[in-house]
């Protein structure tokens, strides 16, 4: 046990999307992954529970499927989650996590005894599904169906049915559990309702696109993991402009985190040398025998 000064790491974004049939969460995955990993879709996997949905998107890239067939338990997601980080993706999008939370109030329905005491069979499992996403070692993104309802609009002076979500089908806490929560809407606008970042939350309504996907990893990026502490102290201790540029191109995974950092040194460098310049003519003009001065 030990006591020490906090540090954010390098992290794993862990995001939900929820919304209503038609929302288009599984498209505005699948746009976020791009953006994540710089459109490298043959690095994302979608476990897919919503009978083919996956595969509509195909023309976005050569991203992978894995098709989860009924039953949906914890325990059948917590494989697929396996299969996807053996095979060494780098984003896993589970559409959608809904199915499960279906399946463990289907079991807790049909057990008998005491419902109360049912629950203590029932919340295990549903731990240990959510403890494979939290200590997964890639940015998974989970989609959540959400009941609907319809509510009157009016639109060109007439009342006009409208499909609205009203509450996520998964257990009443989980989106504690996200570093982000995404609640979409039946026209595509998304707002932040849970935002560890402060990068959406409190922001107007916005359409989810890769420059989404992009802001959250440089976010993800910000930590000091991989040696994030000793690049930093190597810029700082950088005398030469030329240096500097070594340094950038020799950690090139790092590059858009230590930019920041290796700018900064810049500006102090040529400071420095703007300094030294001036400096070094008027010591040459001393030598000269002319008059600075003048």
């Amino acid at each position: 046990m030990e006591i020490r000064i906090s540090e954010r790491k390098k992290a794993k974004i862990k995001l939900a999307l929820q919304g209503s049939a038609g929302s288009g969460k599984t498209y505005s995955a699948l746009l976020i992954a791009k953006g994540l990993i710089d459109g490298e879709f043959t690095k994302t996997a979608i476990i897919d529970t919503e009978n083919g949905s996956a595969d509509l998107y195909a023309h976005l890239g050569n991203y992978n499927v894995v098709t989860l067939q009924p039953p949906y338990s914890p325990e059948r997601f917590i494989e697929a989650i396996s299969l996807c980080e053996k095979a060494g993706m780098e984003v896993i999008i589970i559409d959608s996590i809904s199915h499960c939370w279906d399946y463990l109030l289907d079991v807790h329905s049909n057990m008998p005894g005491n419902s109360f005491t049912n629950w203590g069979k029932i919340t295990p499992r549903q731990n240990a599904f959510v403890n494979k996403i939290l200590q997964s070692n890639t940015h998974i993104i989970s989609t959540m169906r959400v009941k609907q309802d319809y509510v009157l609009n009016q639109k060109n002076g007439k009342m006009v049915p409208e499909k609205v979500g009203l509450k996520a089908i998964q257990r009443n806490d989980l989106d504690y559990e996200f570093t982000m929560v995404f609640d979409v809407d039946i026209a595509h606008q998304v707002k932040a309702s849970k935002d560890r970042t402060g990068l959406f939350i409190d922001k107007p309504e916005f359409i989810i696109n890769a420059a989404t996907g992009k802001k959250i990893k440089q976010w993800c990026d910000e930590g000091h993991g991989s040696g994030g502490k000793e690049i930093s102290m190597e810029i700082a201790a950088c005398e030469t402009l030329e240096g500097l540029r070594h340094i950038y191109t020799k950690y090139p995974e790092q590059q858009e985190s230590i930019k920041s950092l290796i700018l900064k040194r810049k500006e102090i460098l040529e400071r420095i040398q703007s300094q030294v310049i001036p400096n070094n003519q008027i010591i040459k003009n001393q030598e000269n025998g002319i008059d600075s001065s003048k």
